[in-house]
């Protein structure tokens, strides 16, 4: 949560009760109930519309398949390197080609009227 560990969360409870003290301690506690209630309530709202507007077709959507934790880089390059790739077949080089009257080699001709 936050990067807190309990210890440190402890410790920002003592130091908000001294500050805020025992008097308005309850008012704040309140307060802070009813704001996470609304977040919480405008996250489902939030949720709700977009499941509406997504549609069925994502309800199909294995979502564990697309979850990064499950990659380990070790075993991706070890099945990458224990494929067997299939044996190509040799090809017959292409015939020589005639002549043509450009010759090939070097750059190509500079075009001063292309776009």
């Amino acid at each position: 949560m936050f990067g807190i560990n309990g210890a440190e969360f402890i410790v920002l409870l003592v130091v908000a009760v001294v500050v805020i003290g025992p008097e308005r301690l309850p008012r704040y506690a309140e307060q802070l109930g009813s704001f996470v209630r609304s977040a919480r309530g405008y996250l489902q709202d939030a949720k709700a519309r977009v499941d509406a507007e997504i549609g069925e077709e994502i309800a199909d959507v294995d979502w564990s398949k697309l979850d990064p934790r499950q990659y380990d880089p070790r075993r991706i390059v070890r099945d990458a390197l224990l494929d067997d790739e299939p044996v190509r077949e040799r090809v017959a080089p292409p015939p020589p080609r005639a002549p043509s009257a450009a010759p090939l080699d070097g750059p190509a001709p500079f075009d001063d009227e292309a776009t």
